[in-house]
């Protein structure tokens, strides 16, 4: 897997994912958003992987948009445009149904767009000394293709008004409205994240792509006797799943899940083959 704009490295069955425009700030252009797009489809049907991490190279996580792509964009049609702008919203909507678990690092500033990929993703934390910005509205532009994701994570109180007022915002403010999950020093934010990975590999990757459909169809919807059904068929079916029965079994009989085990198993024999080198 290469890509022009991005770093991929594996290991533990972790994928990370590093935006590598340093010099611009990891401004992302048409290049960038086809390699997420491209690389998140991917990393999402390898059954080697067990969870995605979205990072950044440089002091920022993202500044949004690239300016020589801005400058092209001001010469586009309005067809040019709408093609444009759904090819960042497609983007966005593979990280968003991304079957793996993915978790958002941000060591750096976001701005405008790079706050729609933290969005996109399931989990995000970011160091304390981070700074936020819905900065469109100083360009004369609107968050649209990143709104339904930011939308999400902090609310529409909170998003009327930095939509609007495109103020800078601090980490402890993303996280007292909800736009992140968790701050920390800077110096402490890769032994979160890891803390986190950890538990994920605990996991089933079947119930985790599960859970993750559950909270994306299943939310805004009236408890009617339609949601009732639905939710009823979808624990019946992990139920009989074979990850269901053995995570069941596993419990009862007071030992570790597939899953866990083989895990655990892999990293032991890598540790052993890094010993012999």
């Amino acid at each position: 897997m290469s890509a022009q704009t991005l770093e991929i490295s594996l290991a533990h069955r972790v994928a990370v994912v590093r935006m590598a425009r340093e010099k611009v700030r990891n401004a992302f252009n048409e290049t960038m958003i086809a390699e997420l797009a491209q690389t998140f489809r991917e990393l999402g049907a390898d059954d080697g992987i067990r969870a995605i991490v979205l990072a950044g190279r440089g002091p920022a996580f993202c500044a949004g948009a690239d300016l020589d792509w801005m400058r092209r964009m001001a010469n586009y049609s309005p067809q040019e445009n709408r093609t444009d702008a759904r090819a960042l919203a497609d983007m966005l909507h593979v990280i968003d149904t991304c079957p793996k678990p993915t978790v958002a690092r941000v060591h750096g500033d976001a701005y405008a767009g790079g706050m729609g990929l933290i969005a996109a993703c399931d989990i995000a934390f970011a160091a304390s000394n981070v700074n936020f910005c819905l900065s469109e509205t100083r360009l004369g532009l609107i968050p649209a293709t990143i709104s339904p994701y930011v939308l999400r994570s902090m609310g529409a109180n909170a998003a009327r008004r930095y939509f609007i007022s495109a103020e800078k915002f601090p980490a402890a403010e993303a996280y007292r409205i909800g736009f992140v999950h968790d701050i920390a020093p800077p110096e402490e934010l890769d032994a979160r994240v890891n803390a986190l990975l950890g538990t994920l590999m605990e996991t089933s990757g079947n119930a985790v792509r599960e859970a993750k459909r559950l909270v994306r169809e299943i939310g805004g919807r009236p408890i009617d006797e339609r949601l009732l059904a639905d939710t009823a068929e979808r624990i019946a079916a992990v139920r009989s799943s074979d990850d269901g029965k053995e995570g069941v079994r596993a419990f009862l009989e007071k030992r570790k899940p597939r899953w866990l085990a083989d895990f655990e198993a892999e990293q032991a024999a890598a540790g052993e083959d890094d010993e012999e080198m």
